[in-house]
Order: structure tokens, then sequence, then C-alpha cells
């Protein structure tokens, strides 16, 4: 079963995939996370790296990505790259992740590319309002990735929030199920939780 999670930066994304992950058996899971995706950049002044729009579909190396879930879903193991946010290129390391009955799909993105939604069964939508996940984000990526208030800001306001006005809210309409407030909503979780543990139960025998 393949899960995605698709919503704008910051929307609660993690923290939905977390709460599911505790309804069910964590070694019955593959997490499979979009940023870990983006095209290497290593060819490219540092400085010129740190000026890409990193919210644009063509930022994301999407024929392995759906090359790696379609690997996952034929049962073979995969070497996943690893992004490194502070220097805005791939690490030289790799990280294998074995086929599992339930992989979950994680990006802002995911639901904009046709063959990556495809290999999906159920896709679901953090719903969460822009000033929560602007807040999230300016403490994320001071946080975790070495950046500055301004830069964030400013990133916030060239590519951020227009791309995800042209094509992440506009995949919204590719989900199955849409959660507002994200992590906070334990009833949308719960359900949902339910129906995934359904589906993963053995048959009956009559």
């Amino acid at each position: 079963m393949i899960i995605g999670i698709c919503g704008g930066t910051g929307s609660g994304k993690t923290t939905v995939s977390s709460k599911i992950l505790e309804t069910i058996d964590r070694s019955s899971v593959a997490l499979l996370q979009q940023d870990h995706y983006y095209k290497e950049l290593a060819h490219l002044p540092v400085e010129v790296r740190a000026r890409q729009n990193f919210d644009h579909p063509d930022s994301i190396d999407m024929e392995l990505f759906v090359q790696h879930l379609q690997c996952l879903k034929n049962g073979e193991a995969i070497e996943r790259p690893v992004y490194d946010f502070t220097i805005h290129t791939r690490s030289k390391q790799t990280v294998r992740v074995s086929p599992k009955p339930v992989v979950i799909v994680e990006g802002i993105l995911i639901f904009e590319n046709k063959p990556l939604r495809d290999l999906m069964d159920i896709k679901i939508f953090v719903d969460t309002d822009a000033d929560l996940r602007f807040i999230r984000r300016l403490s994320r990526d001071i946080t975790e990735r070495a950046r500055t208030v301004e830069s964030v800001i400013n990133q916030y306001l060239s590519t951020v929030r227009p791309m995800h006005l042209e094509f992440v809210e506009p995949s919204k309409r590719y989900a199955d199920v849409i959660i507002p407030e994200g992590g906070f909503n334990t009833v949308g979780i719960d359900l949902l939780s339910e129906k995934i543990r359904a589906l993963l139960a053995p048959p009956r025998i009559a």
C-alpha cells in the first residue's frame, strides 16, 4: 500500500506521518520523502545553488523518485539519496530503503506529478492556514538548515508562496482525503489510521 501525504510547506505532513506510524507496526512501513530527491547541484557555485527555485517541480528529480517508488512497489530495495540543505546539494552517502507492506510518500509536489500520483493507493492532503505554515517553516529553516530570518522571508515571498499557489494548492483536487490543521486533527488521523489498519489486516477465512 502506497500512501501519499501532500500539503504546503509547514502544513504538518511529517506530523501526520508520525501520528499514523504510532498506530501501526513501524517495521511494516517505509518512508520516502520528496526533500531527498532534489536534483544534484554540485556543479554550480554555492551562491548560485542558493538562488535556485526549490519549490518548482523542475527542482525535483522526478524520474528517480518515480523509479524508486516503483522499485519498492515491486519488492526491490533502493539506495535513497540524501540531500544536504546547508549546501544545497546531495550528500555522497545514500540510505538503503527496503520494501515494506506500507510506503508513505511525503512532499509538497507529490500530487503534481501524474506518474508518481498514479502509484499511490491513498492520497492525503494536509490543509493548514498560510500564516501557521510560514511560522513553522521559519522556525525549521533557522534551527535545522542554518538559514537567516531574512533569507527565509525572501525565499518565501519570491518562490515558496507563488509556487504554492501555482502547483501545490491546485493539486489538492487529487486528494482522496483532506485533513485540515495537520497533526492537530486527531479525529481525521484516527479515522485514516483505522482505514489503513483495516486494509492491512489479513483476510478472514470463512
